[in-house]
């Protein structure tokens, strides 16, 4: 039997998150893009060998996003999407975590929360980042390829180039009027099964 749990943070709630997200931030400036990205895949790590609760896992699934995301070399982000997706990936590159991460089933709770926070502000990035594994994985296997061995083709050049550019005009069009609804729940369900360069349930 399963059970629905409705978590309501309010604005004091957030604010709490919001500097402890900012304070990882700052501990973490100046570091390189791939040293950050390894630090919160460590988090990842840790996760495979302690059993979670579902609505945790999915949360780490949208971080493992993130993270190939910001690894994805046939993804190619510029430089200023990188550096958004980076900051957002700071606050799971600092060990000191709110709720420390072996204590049994709440370890990851404050991860989950921040990964929720953090997908607000990247929903746009995740979306076109699935869509693009979406066509990657479909376009090698028309082409008799492996996806994990497909790297920077041409033929992804143009499709990579659409998705990133439909991603900052979402992106300006939504300035200033805030996130709406949770883009973690939003994903579909279909992209856990394409590939991608993964450190989570992979």
């Amino acid at each position: 039997m399963s059970l629905t749990l409705t978590i309501d943070l309010s604005d004091r709630d957030l604010e709490h998150f919001n500097a402890a997200m900012a304070a990882a931030h700052a501990a973490v400036a100046g570091k390189p893009a791939a040293e950050i990205a390894a630090s919160a895949g460590a988090l990842l790590a840790k996760a495979k060998g302690v059993k979670v609760p579902d609505f945790i896992a999915e949360r780490l699934d949208v971080l493992d996003a993130m993270i190939a995301m910001a690894n994805d070399t046939a993804w190619a982000l510029p430089a200023e999407d990188l550096e958004r997706v980076v900051g957002a990936l700071a606050y799971f590159a600092d060990p000191k975590d709110l709720i420390p991460d072996h204590v049994p089933v709440l370890g990851f709770l404050d991860d989950a929360i921040a990964i929720e926070l953090a997908t607000r502000h990247l929903r746009h990035e995740i979306d076109a980042y699935d869509d693009f594994c979406e066509f990657r994985q479909d376009e090698a296997k028309r082409r008799g390829l492996d996806p994990a061995s497909v790297g920077r083709a041409d033929w992804l050049d143009g499709r990579r180039a659409e998705l990133q550019n439909r991603m900052h005009h979402r992106r300006q069009r939504e300035t200033g009027v805030g996130y709406g609804s949770s883009s973690g729940y939003g994903r579909r369900s279909y992209t856990a099964n394409v590939w991608r360069p993964s450190t989570y349930l992979r």
